[in-house]
């Protein structure tokens, strides 16, 4: 069965052009970029070559990067470097609906003592910036929120968050995982202390990511060992994933133009297919979000019961609920932006990039609406095309009627 990809925000096909890239270093340049001879030399050349395309594509200095094994690293030594370096400080203040690195890292840093602020979205997925400038005090060591939603897409105005804790001396911190390589980026012009991003997110493999730190930011390294990254994280390097992924931010950077308009058309014509079927409703902000994401939400069914269907008719989505074996509870940024229960519930994350097609996009739209009829004559809240309850009666709660 041909496969119809369309989940690019969990992961993205590695690009030939990558791979390619990457080989050699598998076989004849196999140096130790460290060492002080030919093959070390020349091995210690592409990393420097890789590096000057990753900072290229974020608007950066080289020596600003620091290379670690994915996104979770990178937001992990952010969070932890802020700390280190600011130990009298004991606030941080994120948001609702952030990765799972940084809500998980909040509430250890909960049982260690640290106060912590959740600032809220609107049911739109944008941030409440009023929340956001109140939550800050003299005790914040750092402001974590995230540049794109990973669910939604959402974009967040860092710009102007960074500008905000610069103005209050507040060091900010972005998991970019989402963001980079799908919009334009400048670091230069932006104040932000830190940025996270992974390499698997933008056609290179998984396994590699970075972590930008502003040129003259006290930074405490998270890999304590040898001398690499400027001694901000020990370990030999992962050369061949390095030079991957600064293959992947040289491609990345020449097809900033088709992400955000090819893909971006794609996006919205699958969107607006998808919302001719009834009761279907889209979640978040349809104007400021990425050009390749759209959380659609098909009301009375399950989401993990149309993802199975979508598989079995060979189209790759996630979905937008966290629902597990024995659970209906919806997922953490749709609860966040007080999407209904009903939709939340039936909530999928459909994710383009540059690999898909047009004739995917027919395709997808001539097996959706059987999927999503089929899961409806199955449930009892919908009867002859149409809800069979008030949504007043379905609430999140332990009583509610879906529960019980």
């Amino acid at each position: 069965m041909e496969t119809i990809y369309l989940d690019n925000n969990a992961t993205t096909k590695v690009d030939p052009e990558v791979l390619e890239a990457m080989l050699p270093f598998f076989k004849e340049e196999y140096g130790n970029p460290s060492s002080m001879h030919l093959k070390g030399g020349e091995v210690a050349a592409s990393l420097r070559q890789a590096r000057l395309s990753l900072a290229a594509l974020i608007g950066c200095e080289p020596h600003e990067i620091v290379y670690t094994s994915c996104g979770t690293e990178s937001d992990n030594a952010a969070i932890w470097s802020a700390l280190r370096t600011q130990p009298d400080k004991k606030h941080l203040v994120t948001s609702k609906v952030e990765h799972s690195a940084i809500i998980n890292n909040a509430a250890f840093l909960r049982r260690l003592g640290y106060r912590v602020t959740e600032v809220g979205v609107d049911r739109l997925g944008r941030l409440d910036m009023e929340e956001l400038t109140r939550s800050l005090t003299p005790d914040t060591a750092l402001v974590t929120i995230l540049w794109a939603n990973n669910e939604t897409g959402v974009l967040f105005p860092v710009e102007e968050i960074g500008a905000l804790c610069r103005e209050r001396g507040i060091t900010f911190h972005t998991d970019a995982v989402q963001a980079v390589g799908k919009i334009p980026i400048d670091l230069k012009n932006l104040k932000i202390d830190m940025l996270a991003l992974s390499g698997h997110k933008l056609h290179a493999p998984k396994g590699i990511g970075a972590l930008y730190v502003r040129h003259g930011l006290k930074f405490a390294p998270f890999m304590i060992g040898g001398h690499q990254e400027n001694g901000r994280r020990g370990g030999t390097e992962n050369v061949p994933y390095i030079v991957g992924l600064g293959k992947a931010a040289e491609l990345a950077l020449a097809r900033l133009p088709e992400e955000n308009g090819r893909v971006r058309a794609m996006r919205d014509r699958l969107e607006e297919g998808l919302l001719r079927i009834p009761s279907t409703m889209v979640n978040g902000d349809r104007e400021f979000r990425l050009p390749n994401t759209t959380n659609i939400s098909f009301e009375y069914v399950e989401g993990e019961s149309i993802l199975f269907h979508l598989s079995h008719a060979g189209i790759c989505a996630s979905s937008g609920s966290a629902c597990t074996s024995g659970s209906l509870e919806p997922s953490h940024v749709l609860r966040a932006m007080g999407v209904p229960f009903t939709a939340a519930h039936g909530s999928i994350r459909l994710s383009l990039a540059i690999t898909n097609t047009e004739a995917e996009i027919d395709k997808a739209l001539g097996i959706f609406p059987g999927v999503i009829k089929k899961l409806r004559d199955l449930s009892p809240f919908w009867k002859d095309g149409a809800p069979a309850l008030d949504n007043a009666l379905l609430t999140c709660d332990t009583s509610c009627q879906v529960c019980n």
